[in-house]
């Protein structure tokens, strides 16, 4: 039975670096948005060349399109021992669509889990925020004050979307967007709350327990049935 996982969480909630570790560690394919696009256009599927010409006219992504291109990655093999989805599904219809591929796919409940962090703390993580102007790579917020990059040399710069006007805006913009899909979800007995404004290993024990503990949930309710 594999252990499938959706990640949720603000920009600054530190999300991404816990579900690459979560998933390195439990060898599970992590599969973000992004990627499912870029794979989607690299490999010149139909699919791919319908988001291509989108993305070229500078389009959104339509519910639909990004079903069918989750559905044909969840296909792949290597997610049979299971998935840790970041970035899907970002509406109800596609959290709909999304539980209709888990019940074809019948290979294990879908936790969901929220990293929570209060606003005024996001704001001052990402109001602070620092990236590689060279290779793109995160300053350690947590690490010591350094002004050079690790990887390359490269100086580590503000991201112009990191002022805190438009923080505030692209939070409540995200909050207002997954409000529906935590009311969707959060009656499940797979749905999890972990504090994300915690030090980082702090957060990954809270993340590690309560995956652990849903899914031992989630596998019971599958074999009752309910």
């Amino acid at each position: 039975m594999g252990l499938n996982v959706i990640m949720m969480g603000p920009p600054g909630a530190g999300k991404g670096t816990q579900a690459t570790r979560f998933a390195r560690e439990r060898g599970l394919v992590r599969i973000p948005t992004g990627d499912i696009l870029r794979e989607a256009i690299k490999a010149q599927t139909p699919l791919g060349r319908t988001v291509e010409a989108r993305m070229e006219r500078g389009e959104l992504i339509d519910d639909a399109t990004m079903i069918e291109m989750v559905r044909e990655r969840l296909a792949r093999a290597d997610t049979d021992a299971g998935f840790l989805l970041d970035g899907f599904p970002r509406t109800v219809p596609q959290a709909e669509a999304l539980d209709r591929i888990m019940d074809a796919r019948n290979n294990g409940p879908l936790i969901v889990v929220d990293v929570r962090v209060p606003l005024q703390e996001l704001v001052r993580r990402l109001d602070s925020r620092k990236v590689c102007s060279s290779c793109g790579a995160n300053a350690d917020p947590f690490g010591p004050t350094i002004n050079r990059c690790g990887k390359c040399g490269g100086e580590f710069v503000q991201r112009p979307d990191d002022n805190r006007d438009v923080v505030i805006e692209r939070l409540k913009i995200y909050e207002t967007q997954t409000y529906p899909l935590v009311e969707y979800y959060q009656g499940r007995p797979t749905f999890r709350v972990v504090n994300g404004a915690q030090a980082p290993e702090k957060v990954a024990f809270e993340l590690d327990t309560v995956i652990d503990d849903a899914a031992t949930v989630g596998a019971a309710a599958l074999k009752a049935g309910t």
